[in-house]
């Protein structure tokens, strides 16, 4: 691609792009569609992000030591640290699985003294504006492993630690988005309300993971991110909340959290109509998954049911498809319209129903 910095391996940038691929198939649509430079930088911010995420989800890595590596980790990507990535993989290494049983997500970490490599040849305003959101959000996993320790898994307890989790895994990601779009010359007032924005268009799209992942969350990482306080109010303990007694009173409470997250929509809608379109950035990019998130609540408001089950809870290739042509033909006036057309029914549906 064009817009390259000549200083990164060309072939070390390219297994990057390929590891976002296999970890989120949906990240990489976002990073397929902005242009260089802001399609690396997005890439690397986001793979440093997966490696903290990885070890933060291993079950099979105690807590202590989990919080151990995440310090570890924080400290390399710490300018002001001597702490060497090499230090941090040979203190993972025992907990990486073997290359024939090693998913894309460990690939990822075993990787991690190229991701950093590749990271560092970055100019220093780039690395200035993706180090500080990266490591906030590695010291916010590795206070809730230890805060929840004790059960083994995460246990959220109410709303505002929902909240604080969401910021933590992806309010931070906002934050760095915004950070790399303000490098350019923009006025304090659009400076003023993307920051203030920011934050909710992360929160909106971690509260739809939340919702529709939970029975993946609970069988796969023993993680129940639906707060104690909505499932006491429905009688459910959360270490039973996909038992198929508990479905309908549970599918209440996933409800409850997707209309939280909906709750979002319109920050996160104003913090897309204000971002500046400067260093490669598009607004397809950022508007395919807000648009994705609208459908997917749709479907869980339809459904909500289907997100304690191995079914769960996703929108179809054809509607992605879809939205995916029309984020990248129309501009950020059309959003709102957009929004309106995909929360009512499946887009590539509406999208090809005649006139009346």
């Amino acid at each position: 691609m064009s817009g390259r910095d000549p200083s990164i391996g060309e072939a070390d940038l390219e297994w990057c792009y390929e590891a976002v691929q296999g970890v989120s198939r949906t990240f990489a649509l976002t990073v397929e569609v902005l242009d260089e430079p802001m399609s690396s930088h997005i890439c690397l911010g986001y793979l440093l992000c997966r490696v903290a995420d990885t070890v933060e989800d291993a079950g099979h890595v105690p807590p202590e030591v989990q919080t151990e590596l995440l310090s570890t980790y924080d400290a390399v990507l710490d300018p002001e640290d001597p702490t060497d990535i090499e230090e941090f993989r040979s203190a993972v290494d025992e907990w990486i699985p073997s290359e024939s049983e090693r998913n894309a997500d460990w690939e990822v970490v075993a990787r991690s003294p190229t991701i950093l490599a590749t990271f560092e040849a970055f100019p220093e305003d780039v690395r200035r504006a993706i180090v500080p959101p990266v490591r906030e959000m590695v010291d916010g996993m590795a206070m809730f492993v230890e805060r929840h320790a004790d059960a083994g898994g995460l246990r959220i307890d109410d709303r505002a630690e929902l909240e604080q989790y969401c910021y933590y895994a992806a309010g931070t990601v906002g934050t760095l988005i915004t950070n790399l779009l303000t490098r350019a010359d923009v006025d304090d007032e659009r400076v003023g309300r993307l920051y203030d924005t920011a934050e909710e268009f992360g929160l909106l799209l971690q509260l739809v993971n939340v919702s529709k992942d939970v029975y993946d969350d609970y069988i796969a990482e023993n993680n129940v991110y639906i707060p104690a306080e909505w499932l006491d109010d429905e009688g459910v303990d959360q270490d039973a909340i996909v038992a198929p007694e508990n479905r309908e009173s549970s599918a209440r409470v996933v409800d409850r959290t997707a209309e939280h997250a909906h709750s979002f929509l319109d920050d996160a809608q104003a913090y897309l109509e204000t971002m500046p379109l400067e260093h490669g950035n598009t607004m397809a990019a950022w508007s395919v998954p807000y648009l994705l998130a609208v459908g997917t609540l749709r479907e869980l408001r339809s459904r909500p049911e289907d997100a304690l089950t191995e079914t769960g809870v996703k929108i179809s290739r054809q509607e992605v498809f879809a939205v995916m042509s029309a984020a990248s033909e129309t501009g950020r006036g059309s959003l709102a319209e957009l929004r309106e057309t995909i929360a009512r029914k499946p887009f590539h549906r509406a999208s090809s129903t005649p006139e009346q």
